[in-house]
């Protein structure tokens, strides 16, 4: 009786930490909501707002996909193979070529400038690439909204 006693209570401890565990990697993740009208970014960590930023995303002719990600794949340093070797520092890649990243035009932010990329200032790229980093890329949602 004591044995079964003492493995149920083993069971509910793992159990418990198990979810404690689970909750607190959820509750420490990374929310980047991306608001196509308004040309804003804001970043959630841990469920609680942290950033609000202006950002660059697809001009006329070149769109922004809309739709809800993960990152899947990063970079300190990239440079565009598609647009004339362009630096795209700090690049998190969510969707094929569509990344999030750097730019050095920081008078455009705040209106559509790119060629479907969203672009932040250097700094803010640089503050998400290490947040995500932190948190990890399956810890880290991209959502993208009109």
């Amino acid at each position: 009786m004591r044995n079964r006693f003492a493995s149920r209570l083993v069971l509910a401890l793992v159990a418990l930490c198990f979810a404690a565990i689970t909750s607190s990697a959820f509750a420490a993740g990374v929310v980047a909501t991306i608001d196509l009208s308004a040309q804003r970014m804001y970043v959630s960590v841990g469920g609680k707002p942290a950033y609000s930023w202006a950002i660059s995303s697809g001009r006329k002719g070149y769109r922004t996909p809309a739709g809800n990600y993960r990152p899947t794949r990063m970079y300190k340093k990239y440079y565009s193979r598609k647009y004339n070797n362009s630096p795209m520092p700090h690049s998190i890649f969510f969707r094929g070529g569509y990344a999030i990243h750097g730019t050095y035009y920081t008078k455009q932010l705040g209106r559509p400038a790119s060629h479907g990329c969203v672009r932040l200032s250097p700094d803010n790229a640089r503050t998400l690439y290490n947040l995500v980093s932190a948190h990890g890329r399956g810890n880290t949602r991209i959502n993208v909204r009109y």
